[in-house]
């Protein structure tokens, strides 16, 4: 009932994640991403823990596997899990166990993993790579990119209803952090809008962050 793509910028270092699901607000449970530590995607039967576990193993220097296998034995149940990450080097690792629903599949590309369950088809997570791969630009384009080839080939064997896109860079919060947590049709249409009206905002944000003395109008009364 998701399909996901985690994605790393071999240029800025970014690392990002964008998500969809049938359940409601897919981006409250499954996407975990930590500046210059990592991205981890936790789906199919979600325990949120896993992803602050698999980043807290990173950030402690163990490897993408290592630290995957280390969170899943910690919590049990594995066989309901489908996990894919990348660390900060765009090392990557993968888990999808036996109890996951539908069709499944997981891949892993150049800078980039996807993985999905409850899929129409199984092409749906190459398709997702590939436009990863053959997109150029900023790292949330490339994401989106990836999730639309994913509809395009199919997506998910029902209809979804929640879509998220986070990226990270180089501060403790995130660069982007968009969500649609319910959308009665086309969540992922939504979060592209939604993109579209934040990226030229973007920085801005970032420059009222550390220097409020650059700022620019916050465009409300009052601000002169």
């Amino acid at each position: 009932m998701t399909f996901s793509i985690v994605g790393r910028c071999a240029e800025t270092g970014q690392l990002g994640i964008a998500i969809s699901s049938s359940s409601i607000a897919v981006g409250a449970r499954c996407p975990w991403l930590r500046a210059g530590v990592g991205a981890v995607a936790s789906q199919n039967i979600t325990l949120p823990a896993l992803g602050p576990q698999i980043l807290d193993a990173l950030e402690a220097g163990l490897e993408p596997a290592a630290a995957l296998d280390q969170a899943l034995t910690r919590n049990g149940y594995s066989q309901y899990r489908q996990v894919a990450l990348l660390d900060s080097q765009g090392r990557s690792a993968l888990f999808t166990g036996s109890q996951a629903l539908g069709l499944h599949h997981a891949l892993a590309g150049e800078q980039c993993v996807a993985a999905g369950n409850l899929l129409a088809d199984r092409g749906v997570i190459v398709a997702m790579l590939a436009a990863f791969e053959q997109t150029p630009g900023m790292l949330a384009e490339r994401l989106l990119a990836a999730m639309r080839a994913a509809l395009a080939a199919g997506g998910e064997a029902g209809p979804v209803h929640s879509a998220a896109l986070q990226v990270v860079d180089e501060l403790t919060w995130p660069l982007v952090d968009l969500r649609v947590d319910w959308a009665e049709q086309d969540p992922l249409g939504e979060l592209t809008r939604l993109w579209r009206a934040y990226q030229p905002q973007m920085r801005d944000y970032l420059i009222r962050a550390l220097d409020p003395t650059r700022a620019p109008s916050y465009g409300v009364p009052g601000d002169e």
